[in-house]
């Protein structure tokens, strides 16, 4: 079993260059299917997320040619068969993602149930009250089998601004008859990057980047090559690095565009960062203070849908308020057992009251000591390396797994920069 095993107190130093947002890679790969001609991907991020949705794609049918570093060339000429395997769903939630690309394709697929990160409940009913909207059956035994006899385009109103259901609906809708109109729908970046694949390869879809898309259906889709955006969840994770190990870094091709509300929370801690076109740097010596709103109230930090604070990004603001003078109020709103880990920060030495599966209040700063503690989930498993990081002495992080789902040579990059970190297995 690997582990990471982390000396803190170092600070981080140096420049690297965002990676492509996973979020964006895992729908792009589902929608190869919706062509018979290739699509060439770029800037696709080497996860392990990304090798299991790879491996999907091809017991479905399609190849998969890597052509170079985060660049692959995918063709699915012929579908063989419209069953996901259990064995990789279990692994990864993306793997609905196959649902809106096959029934859209080959009008049937069967799905057992998604597995991915341990975060409290992810209901999957919108994505099914969507599809039912465009024509398909819906039958639940243990697996989830859905065909269509024909997709018909109608006006959706979604029961939640779900980013996976409404990237399934997109695919679904977009060789479908007539038009679709999907309102309440998510509008993330890595939403508005599949619509703009789709676009390239013949698709017709408008309102991209608000809350209401409309997309008329196409008869065929082509091929096309297309790159990936910035991971701002990546990048989020080194800011935060970087401000409480006191380090400075320099991160480039991070599109800032989509950092506002990111900016805006991270100035409530203290944190600023300077922008040089497509790159950020954010210095050493920033006064980590916690900015009171009007009036001197404790300030808030908390998650919305798109564009407001991602909240892949909560358990990375925790961590980061350990280190920062004051108290803030971490509030995350959409997922009920995320916060759960701040009880290894607080072993550690992190002040923090969890007042509900959803708040806590960070009082900072903190002396955090090394520890040993288990990675839950990709951002928590992040929020984990972080601590460690800016903690005295050792610490041991096990389920690396988990993080590396969503973090490119994570050991490698983060060596380069200065910090003291090693992937080791562990002994019994």
């Amino acid at each position: 079993m690997s582990i990471y095993v982390v000396d803190g107190s170092f600070p981080i130093k140096g420049k690297i260059r965002a990676g492509g947002n996973k979020n964006s890679a895992l729908p792009c790969i589902a929608a190869t299917i919706l062509s018979d001609e290739p699509v060439t991907l770029k800037r696709i991020p080497d996860i392990e997320d990304v090798h299991v949705m790879f491996e999907i794609l091809e017991h479905l049918g399609g190849q998969v040619e890597r052509l170079g570093k985060n660049e692959y060339r995918v063709q699915v000429s012929d579908i063989k068969t419209h069953e996901i395997p259990t064995a990789l769903a279990k692994h990864i939630r993306a793997s609905i993602l196959f649902a809106g690309s096959l029934l859209a394709r080959v009008g049937k697929v069967e799905l057992p149930p998604p597995g991915g990160d341990v975060i409290g409940r992810r209901r999957l009913d919108t994505h099914f009250l969507a599809f039912s909207s465009l024509g398909v059956r819906v039958e639940v035994d243990g697996l989830f089998t859905l065909s269509t006899n024909k997709l018909v385009g109608q006006d959706l109103f979604l029961d939640e601004a779900s980013v996976t259901a409404t990237e399934n609906a997109i695919m679904a809708a977009v060789l479908a008859s007539g038009t679709t109109v999907i309102r309440n729908a998510a509008s993330e970046p890595h939403v508005q990057d599949l619509c703009r694949m789709l676009n390239a390869m013949g698709g017709r879809i408008t309102g991209i980047g608000s809350n209401i898309l409309y997309i008329e259906g196409v008869k065929k889709l082509s091929g096309t090559e297309f790159t990936i955006g910035a991971d701002f969840m990546e990048v989020g994770s080194y800011i935060g690095l970087t401000a409480v190990t006191r380090g400075e870094l320099e991160v480039e091709a991070a599109d800032p565009e989509h950092l506002r509300m990111t900016k805006i929370a991270f100035n409530k801690l203290g944190i600023h960062w300077e922008r040089d076109g497509q790159s950020l740097f954010i210095p050493s010596g920033q006064n980590l203070k916690v900015v009171p709103e009007m009036g001197g109230s404790i300030p808030k930090i908390d998650d919305a849908p798109w564009p407001g604070f991602p909240p892949d990004l909560t358990s990375i603001m925790t961590v980061v308020a350990t280190q920062v003078e004051g108290t803030v109020l971490v509030h995350e709103k959409m997922f009920e057992s995320r916060m759960f880990f701040v009880d290894k920060l607080i072993s550690m030495g992190a002040r923090i009251i969890l007042c509900d599966p959803h708040r806590a209040v960070v009082s900072g700063p903190s002396r955090l000591r090394g520890g040993e503690l288990v990675s839950p989930d990709v951002r928590a498993g992040m929020a984990m390396v972080i601590a460690a990081l800016c903690a005295e002495g050792r610490s041991l992080i096990r389920n690396v797994y988990q993080i590396e789902r969503g973090y490119e040579n994570l050991i490698e990059r983060l060596q380069s920069l200065g910090a003291r970190i090693e992937r080791s297995q562990e002994t019994e």
